[in-house]
C-alpha cells in the first residue's frame, strides 16, 4: 500500500447492484488526503520522467519542429481581414488585422501573463469594425472573461464580463452592445457549484455587468445552452438552443427592432439539427439532418401565411454536409466524403453550380465568408502539411494563397494511406496510417493508434508537429474513424452512442488487430492514445483487452461512468452517454465503465494517465480514482504513471511551452515502455 493511500467502505446500491467506491475521497480536491496523495503521485512521475535517455534530444527536435509560422483562417469585416498567427514558438497566437497594405497586431495574449497561460479564446468584431469583443481563459479553464477593445484608439474599455463559457458574442448592428449567454451562480455556493443555468443577456458598452439586461431564460430546463447570433442583415436576433452536447437543437428568433417581442419558436421539438446557414429577408436557410442523416439544406419563409413550410434546397446525397454558409447569393457547402473535405457551390434557389477544385487534398481548417462579399477564405491541412490559407473568388472561381505555413522538416520521405478494415460486427471502418515510405512490414514497428468515437466529432487528417517527431523516430501514426463520430453522418454517430457505445470500443480494438495482422506492429509495440472521450476510449479498450497493447496514454479521461454527470458540466453529456440513474442506461454504462471493470491481479499494459489541476470540464478526479484503483487492484508489476499538470485545464488554450513539455514526457514514456 503506497503512502497517503486510504480505502473507505463507501458504496452505492444502484438497481440492486452494490457499487463500491473506496477512493471517492479523491473527488474532493481540498481534502488533505487528496492533496497528500496527489503530491506523492507528482513525486513519482517526476522521478519516472527524470530517468530518460531520450528527453534532451526529443525536446530539441520538438522545439525545432514547432518553430514555424501558424496561420488561422481570416474573418472579413467590411474591408478589413482579422486573423490569428503564431510566429512559431509563441505560447499563444496573436490577433492581426489586415487592411490594404497595413498589417498589424491588435491583440497579443502573450502580454497577458508571464507564462503564457492566459489564452485568447474568442473574438468578435462589431459590424462597422469599431470594436473588438474578445474572451480569455486562464490556466485552461472553460470559464472565460469578455473584454472590449476600441480598435480606433487601441485601448480596452472598462467593460468586463465574467461567468461566461460556451457562448457566442453577437454584436447589435448599431455597435452599442452585444448579446451573450452566461451562467447565474448562487453567490453563496460560488463557481464550484455544479447547478447553474444558462441565460441570455444584453451588454451595453460602457456599463457594468450588473446592469446587463436579461433577454431570455428557459427555467423549465436547466440543461439548455443558449447560443445567440445576429443575422448579417442586422434584422434578427437568433438563438441556437441545445440540450447539453446533443446534436439536435431548437431555433428561436425575434426582430432586432422589437425588444419587447417574445422569441418565436421556429423549431422547438429538438427532433433534428437545425444550423442556421443564412437568410434573404424573411427566408431563412438551414443545414439540417431532419429525415436526412447525412444532411441537407432547406429554406423556410417566415412570412408565409399559416404554418411556414420547409422547402428542400440541396437534397441529401452520399457525402455528409458538415457546414453551409451564405455568400454572394450562393451557398458555400462543405462536404465530408470518406473523411476528406470537399467544397461545393449551390445557388440560393437550389441550382447546383460546381465543386471548388481544391489545390491539395486534406482537411479544411475553417471556412469564412460574408453574405454580400464574393470572397471565401479557407485553410487546408493534412498529417504531413501544416496548412495553407486560400482566398477563393466566387465571381471568377479564382484561388490565391493568403498565407502558407512552411516547415524546415522534409515530409517527402513520409506518406499517409487511407485503409479500410472490418470491425467485430462486420462494419467497414476507415483509418489513416502515416509512416516512412520505405516502411518494412515486419511486425516490429512502434505504433501510436488514436481515435475519438463520440459527440458527432469527425477525425479528419490534421497536422500536429509532435507527430513528425514520432515519424522521424521510425514510428507509425494511425487514426481510426470510429462509430460515434460524424464521418458518415448522424446514423454513424448514433451507432456509437448510448446503448451502442460498445461498438466504438470494438471498432478501436479491431483497428489494433488489423495493424498487427497486416504486419505493421505487434502487441508489445502497439500503443494507444486518446483524450477526453478518447481517454474513455483507450481506458475501456485497455480494461477489455489488456493483452493487446504495449502502452496506453490516457489524457484528461472520462473514467467513472456512474458519477460523471455529477461534476461541473458532466450532465451536458447525458444525451451522448446516458443517465446512470436510468435503469436501462445504468446497465450498459456499468458494463463498460473503466473504473468498474478493473480486474483484481490483472497485468495491464504500461499506462500513463495525464490530467490537469485546473480541468473544469473533465475533472481530474476521474484520472485520480482510476490510478488509485489500478494501484490497489492490478498486478503490482503493472507500470502506472499519473502526470498531474499545474496551471492547465482540459487543453483549451494550452501554451506552446506546456504542449512541448507534454509530448516530451509522452515520448519518454513510449521509449521506455514499448519493447
Amino acid at each position: 500500500m503506497e503512502n497517503h493511500m486510504k480505502k473507505t467502505d463507501t458504496a452505492d446500491h444502484i438497481f440492486g447492484q452494490e457499487v463500491r467506491d473506496p477512493f471517492r475521497w479523491l473527488e474532493n480536491e481540498l481534502d488533505e488526503d487528496t492533496i497528500a496523495w496527489s503530491h506523492t503521485q507528482k513525486e513519482k512521475s517526476s522521478h519516472y520522467f527524470s530517468e530518460s535517455e531520450t528527453e534532451e534530444e526529443d525536446r530539441k527536435r520538438l522545439t525545432e519542429m514547432w518553430d514555424y509560422p501558424k496561420y488561422f483562417v481570416p474573418v472579413k469585416v467590411k474591408d478589413t481581414l482579422y486573423y490569428q498567427k503564431n510566429d512559431g514558438l509563441q505560447n499563444q497566437a496573436s490577433l492581426y488585422m489586415k487592411r490594404g497594405a497595413v498589417n498589424k497586431v491588435i491583440l497579443d495574449p502573450n502580454s497577458l501573463s508571464e507564462d503564457g497561460t492566459v489564452a485568447l479564446i474568442q473574438t468578435a468584431v462589431s459590424k462597422q469594425g469599431r470594436y473588438l469583443a474578445y474572451s480569455t481563459s486562464e490556466h485552461g479553464s472553460d470559464w472565460q472573461q469578455i473584454r472590449v477593445k476600441d480598435l480606433e484608439s487601441g485601448h480596452d474599455l472598462p467593460d468586463k464580463i465574467d461567468h461566461v463559457k460556451f457562448t457566442n458574442i453577437a454584436w447589435t448592428p448599431d455597435e452599442k452592445g452585444f448579446y451573450y449567454s452566461r451562467f447565474d451562480l448562487d453567490e453563496q455556493e460560488g463557481l464550484g457549484n455544479d447547478k447553474y443555468v444558462n441565460k441570455l443577456y444584453y451588454h451595453s458598452l460602457h456599463t457594468f455587468q450588473t446592469e446587463d439586461q436579461l433577454i431570455y431564460e428557459h427555467p423549465e430546463n436547466d440543461e439548455l445552452l443558449l447560443s445567440p447570433f445576429v443575422t448579417e442583415d442586422g434584422q434578427y436576433l437568433c438563438l441556437h438552443i441545445s440540450e447539453g452536447t446533443a446534436s439536435a437543437n431548437r431555433f428561436y428568433f425575434r426582430r432586432i427592432g422589437a425588444p419587447t417581442q417574445s422569441f418565436l419558436r421556429l423549431f422547438d421539438q429538438q427532433d433534428a439539427e437545425y444550423s442556421f446557414a443564412g437568410n434573404i429577408g424573411s427566408t431563412f436557410f438551414f443545414k439540417t439532418d431532419l429525415n436526412s442523416p447525412k444532411g441537407k439544406i432547406v429554406s423556410i419563409n417566415l412570412d408565409d401565411s399559416g404554418e411556414p413550410l420547409i422547402k428542400e434546397i440541396a437534397p441529401e446525397n452520399d457525402s455528409v454536409i458538415t457546414d453551409a454558409k451564405f455568400a454572394n447569393g450562393m451557398f458555400v457547402v462543405t462536404y465530408l466524403k470518406n473523411a476528406r473535405h470537399e467544397i461545393h457551390i449551390i445557388r440560393a434557389d437550389g441550382q447546383y453550380l460546381h465543386e471548388v477544385t481544391l489545390p491539395q487534398t486534406g482537411s479544411l481548417t475553417g471556412v469564412t465568408c460574408s453574405a454580400d462579399d464574393p470572397y471565401v477564405y479557407f485553410g487546408i491541412a493534412s498529417f504531413l502539411n501544416p496548412g495553407i490559407i486560400y482566398q477563393y473568388n466566387l465571381d471568377n472561381e479564382g484561388i490565391e494563397e493568403f498565407a502558407r505555413s512552411t516547415l524546415s522538416f522534409n515530409t517527402d520521405e513520409y506518406e499517409t494511406n487511407q485503409v479500410f478494415y472490418k470491425s467485430k460486427d462486420g462494419t467497414t471502418i476507415s483509418m489513416f496510417v502515416t509512416h516512412k515510405k520505405d516502411i518494412v512490414l515486419s511486425g516490429e514497428n512502434s505504433v501510436i493508434l488514436t481515435g475519438y468515437g463520440g459527440f458527432n466529432i469527425s477525425l479528419t487528417p490534421s497536422f500536429n508537429p509532435a507527430v513528425l517527431r514520432w515519424l522521424e523516430k521510425g514510428g507509425v501514426y494511425a487514426v481510426a474513424n470510429l462509430r460515434g463520430g460524424g464521418e458518415l453522418g448522424e446514423e454513424w454517430h448514433r451507432a456509437g452512442m448510448l446503448q451502442n457505445k460498445q461498438n466504438v470500443f470494438d471498432d478501436f480494438i479491431s483497428a489494433s488487430e488489423w495493424l498487427i495482422d497486416e504486419g505493421y506492429t505487434n502487441s508489445k509495440k502497439l500503443s494507444i492514445m486518446g483524450g477526453s472521450n478518447g481517454g474513455l476510449l483507450v481506458a475501456a479498450s485497455m480494461t477489455q483487452r489488456p493483452d493487446l497493447f504495449g502502452a496506453v496514454i490516457c489524457r484528461v479521461p472520462v473514467i467513472d461512468m456512474l458519477r460523471y454527470h455529477k461534476f461541473t458540466i458532466g450532465s451536458y453529456w447525458i444525451p451522448e452517454y446516458g443517465h446512470p440513474e436510468n435503469k436501462d442506461h445504468f446497465s450498459f454504462l456499468y458494463r463498460y465503465s473503466p473504473l468498474h471493470n478493473i480486474k483484481q491481479g490483472q497485468l495491464y499494459p504500461s499506462l500513463l494517465v495525464a490530467t490537469a489541476e485546473s480541468d473544469d470540464r473533465v475533472v481530474p478526479a476521474h484520472a485520480k480514482k482510476f490510478v488509485a484503483t489500478l494501484s490497489d487492484q492490478a498486478d503490482p508489476s503493472s507500470t502506472l504513471v499519473l502526470r498531474l499538470e499545474s496551471k492547465a485545464g482540459h487543453g483549451l488554450g494550452k501554451p506552446t511551452s506546456k504542449v512541448i513539455d507534454e509530448w516530451v514526457d509522452f515520448y519518454t514514456f513510449l521509449d521506455k515502455e514499448l519493447e
